[in-house]
């Protein structure tokens, strides 16, 4: 129940002398650091320099608040908002916090305009494109970027994916992550953009889809979700430290033995209502997601576990 896929770590200090590497590169080319050749550059007077910082692997520090926090030396919890960032963010100073992707997209918007940025996509709400990232069962997992509402979820996973290898219908889709509710299987002709998947009761988020086939006993799939989850808090909110803790314990006690009690879906909702909404950051809401989409889309598989045991 508690293995765990970890990204070994000489393969992170490995990216990370690469990524200096191309710093330093650029920095002795002049594009880069205080001894920026402005004719090269851009030819302003602004001056970039870019570092790198290695942090300890944490799923909290998705959350902006707690990677400031990180990046100052502290223990990686969410802070109380006001202030925002954008006033008070690192070492108290104003601050911007965008990810990899975003970045990424500012070049061409630079070089060939917003006009033409704004014309990929699905306009006016889903404009660009999007990297997707694809696993579960599927017979081609990867990185696909593809602009936003150009095919719908069904054929993305059948045609760039390749269908599942068992040939089993799909059963759910977990959309971004573990942080998002489970798409059943009979919603997957939307739009693959943002409004496309709310349609569908979800949401896009990171874009990391799951897919998961008729194999998946969804009530197992679930305790992982949360068993993660509940490892993963940061521990500062105490709905969510020990909403996720006794979350975890239900579900060990349904899979490990003592099977389903009568009460137990209305048990897992109801402890998930007092974490959604009660927290400083989205890994709460998140935690809860797992839960609420099972008990609400594949009911089924928990009252099997009720049938096959017999309520206590």
């Amino acid at each position: 129940m508690r293995a765990r896929v970890r990204v070994h770590p000489r393969r992170v200090h490995r990216r990370r002398h690469r990524l200096n590497a191309a710093i330093k590169e650029a920095e002795q080319a002049g594009l880069l650091g205080d001894k920026t050749d402005l004719k090269k550059a851009d030819g302003t007077d602004f001056k970039l320099r870019i570092l790198v910082f290695l942090g300890a692997g944490a799923y909290i520090c998705g959350e902006e608040t707690a990677l400031l926090e990180s990046l100052e030396g502290n223990r990686p919890m969410p802070r109380s908002r006001p202030p925002f960032p954008a006033v008070a963010g690192l070492y108290a100073k104003p601050t911007v916090v965008n990810n990899v992707e975003t970045i990424a997209n500012v070049p061409v918007i630079f070089e060939k305009g917003l006009d033409f940025y704004k014309s990929i996509g699905n306009p006016p709400n889903n404009t660009g494109p999007k990297i997707f990232c694809l696993s579960g069962h599927v017979k081609k997992p990867g990185n696909y970027e593809i602009p936003l509402g150009k095919v719908t979820l069904r054929q993305f996973i059948e045609e760039y994916g390749g269908g599942t290898p068992s040939g089993l219908k799909v059963k759910g889709v977990l959309p971004a992550g573990v942080s998002a509710p489970v798409i059943p299987g009979d919603k997957l002709d939307v739009p693959l953009d943002y409004d496309g998947i709310k349609s569908a009761g979800s949401m896009l988020g990171s874009a990391s889809f799951i897919v998961m086939d008729e194999s998946v006993d969804m009530v197992w799939a679930a305790s992982r979700m949360i068993e993660f989850f509940r490892h993963e808090s940061c521990g500062k909110c105490t709905p969510c430290r020990e909403g996720t803790m006794w979350l975890e314990k239900i579900y060990h006690r349904i899979l490990l033995g003592e099977g389903m009690r009568p009460n137990d879906v209305d048990l897992l909702n109801n402890v998930s209502k007092q974490i959604a909404g009660n927290v400083l950051c989205a890994l709460g809401d998140f935690a809860t997601s797992p839960v609420v989409s099972t008990t609400k889309h594949f009911r089924a598989d928990y009252d099997k576990r009720l049938v096959k045991i017999g309520a206590r």
